[in-house]
C-alpha cells in the first residue's frame, strides 16, 4: 500500500454533491449534541470519566497480569483460548479453527479488530463465505468498502445511495429508499443465511480478567443470533479491551453509548461466559501491535480507546472530509494517533488532517490526550522526514519568522504589499493556492494591523 493521500480523498467526497457532506457533518453533529445533553443529567459524569481512565491505565500497566488472569479463567470456563502476535497469526488461527469443524458459511458481527486484520479478504479468498450480519457493516460490505466510522459504518451514505445498493446486490427496488423497508429488506436477505451458518464470529468490547468471561454491545441484536444460532463461536479480543473486574463494567457501560450516540445504554448489552452445551467457543486474544504501542512513551495512552466513536462525531475535519478519505481502519482524530503505529509511511500525512482545536481530547470518555498526540505524531513525521519536503521547508521558514519578531514584520510589510501589486487572478488562484478553491479572499484593508495599533496606541497614552 501506498501512502495514503488523505487531501485528495477529502476533496472526492466534499466535490461529489452538496448533500452528503452537509448532510454527514449534520447526523453527527447531532449525535454530539444528544451526548452533551445525557452526559448533562449525570451528576457524576466526570467522576466516572476520571474513574474509567484511572482503570485503563491500570489494567494497561499490569497487562501481563491480567492477561494471565483472564486465560486462566477463561479456560475455566470451557472456552479455548489462543494467542495471536499480529494480524497474520490471528486470522491463520481463524481459519485453522474453521477448517477444522469444517465449516465454510461464517455470519459475523461488528468488530474493528477483524477490520485491522483484514480477516473476511482472507476467508474469502480460501473459500470461506463470510457475512456481515450489522446492518451498516453490511452495507459497507456490499459496497466494497471499509467501514468509514468505528460505530456508525456506513454514515457516510444517504437512503437514496443505500436504496440503489441494495436494488443492484440484493435485488430490491431502486426507488423505494423508505428506511424501514431497506431495513427490512435486508433482514429477510440475510436471516435465512444465519439459520444455515457452520460458524459465527464476535469481537468484545470489554473482557474481564477476574471471571474470564466477554461483553458486546450493539443495538441491532445482530451479535446475540451470531454466537447462539452456529454450534461454533470464535471471539477476537484485543488485549487492550481488559478490564480487572465485574464492577469495573459498571463504569464503561455508562459511558460507552452515551459517548457513541447519546444514548443511556445500547439495547443489547451481552455477556458471554462460557459455550453453550453441544457447541464450542474459541477466544483469539490478539496482540498487532498494541505491545509496541504501549512501550511509546507518547503513544500508549491511546490504548484506552472504547471505541465510542465520540471524537470523530465532534471533529470538524472528519465531519467534513468523512471517514474514508483517511484510507485506514480507524479514521477521525483516534484514527490519526492509532494508524500510524501500523505504518508511519503509508499514514504518515494523517496528522495533518486536523484542527487542533482539541475538541477530540475535551469529549472523550476516557481521557485520551488525543490532540497533543497528534501534534506528538507530527513532530515524528518531520523529524523522520516522511512529509513532503516542501512541507518541511515551510515549517523550517515559519519557525524562523515567528521566533524573529523583526524578520516577522518586514515578512509581513512585503506581503501585504504584495497583495496590493500581484493580479488578483493570481490571488484567486487554486492551483497555487487551494484555499482559495472555495473561498474568496477577504477585501485588503488600507493598512496593517500592527501599524493601526501603533498608530493608535500612540494616540491613547
Amino acid at each position: 500500500m501506498g501512502k495514503i493521500n488523505v487531501e485528495d480523498n477529502a476533496r472526492k467526497f466534499i466535490k461529489q454533491d452538496d448533500v452528503h457532506e452537509a448532510q454527514h457533518d449534520k447526523n453527527l453533529w447531532n449525535a454530539v449534541m444528544k451526548r452533551g445533553t445525557v452526559a448533562s443529567q449525570i451528576p457524576e459524569w466526570e467522576e466516572l470519566r476520571n474513574l474509567a481512565s484511572q482503570i485503563k491505565e491500570h489494567t494497561l500497566t499490569h497487562l501481563d497480569h491480567y492477561i494471565e488472569m483472564f486465560v486462566e479463567n477463561a479456560e475455566k470456563n470451557g472456552i479455548t483460548v489462543h494467542f495471536a502476535k499480529d494480524a497474520d497469526e490471528h486470522n491463520a488461527i481463524v481459519y485453522d479453527i474453521l477448517q477444522s469443524k469444517g465449516a465454510k458459511r461464517l455470519i459475523k458481527s461488528k468488530s474493528m479488530l477483524q477490520e485491522e486484520c483484514g480477516m473476511t479478504p482472507f476467508l474469502e479468498k480460501r473459500g470461506i463465505d463470510v457475512l456481515e450480519t450489522d446492518l451498516g457493516e453490511r452495507i459497507q460490505q456490499l459496497s466494497g468498502e471499509r467501514p468509514s466510522h468505528i460505530v456508525m459504518p456506513a454514515i457516510q451514505k444517504n437512503t437514496e445511495d443505500i436504496a440503489k445498493l441494495f436494488a443492484e446486490k440484493i435485488g430490491t427496488d431502486p426507488n423505494n429508499d423508505d428506511p424501514s423497508s431497506l431495513t427490512e429488506a435486508m433482514r429477510n436477505n440475510a436471516r435465512p443465511k444465519f439459520l444455515v451458518a457452520d460458524a459465527g464470529m464476535t469481537g468484545a468490547n470489554f473482557a474481564v480478567a477476574k471471571t474470564g468471561t466477554f461483553v458486546v454491545c450493539t443495538n441491532e441484536g445482530n451479535a446475540d443470533l451470531t454466537a447462539s444460532l452456529p454450534p461454533l463461536h470464535i471471539a477476537s479480543i484485543g488485549i487492550e479491551k481488559l478490564v480487572p473486574k465485574v464492577e469495573d463494567l459498571g463504569v464503561f457501560i455508562r459511558l460507552l453509548s452515551r459517548s457513541a450516540l447519546g444514548t443511556p445504554a445500547t439495547q443489547y448489552t451481552s455477556h458471554f461466559s462460557g459455550p453453550r452445551e453441544g457447541s464450542e467457543m474459541h477466544i483469539v486474544l490478539t496482540d498487532n501491535g498494541r505491545s509496541k504501542r504501549l512501550s511509546l512513551d507518547k503513544f500508549w495512552h491511546s490504548l484506552k480507546c472504547i471505541r465510542c466513536g465520540a471524537c470523530m462525531n465532534t471533529c470538524p475535519v472528519y465531519r467534513r472530509s468523512g471517514g474514508l478519505s483517511y484510507g485506514a481502519t480507524y479514521s477521525g482524530p483516534i484514527g490519526i494517533i492509532l494508524d500510524p503505529t501500523f505504518d508511519e509511511d503509508t499514514y504518515s500525512e494523517l496528522p495533518f488532517h486536523s484542527s487542533l482545536c482539541g475538541s477530540c481530547t475535551e469529549i472523550c470518555p476516557v481521557h485520551i490526550d488525543i490532540a497533543d498526540q497528534i501534534i506528538e505524531w507530527r513532530k515524528v513525521m518531520m523529524e523522520k522526514k516522511k512529509t513532503p519536503f516542501g512541507r518541511r521547508l515551510a515549517f523550517a521558514a515559519a519557525d524562523m519568522l515567528l521566533g524573529n519578531p523583526k524578520a516577522f514584520e518586514k515578512m509581513e510589510k512585503a506581503a501585504y504589499n504584495m497583495t496590493h501589486i500581484l493580479p488578483k487572478f493570481l490571488l484567486d488562484n487554486s492551483a497555487l493556492d487551494p484555499w482559495v478553491e472555495d473561498r474568496e479572499l477577504p477585501d485588503i484593508q488600507k493598512e496593517t494591523f500592527r501599524d493601526w495599533y501603533k498608530k493608535n496606541r500612540k494616540e491613547n497614552d
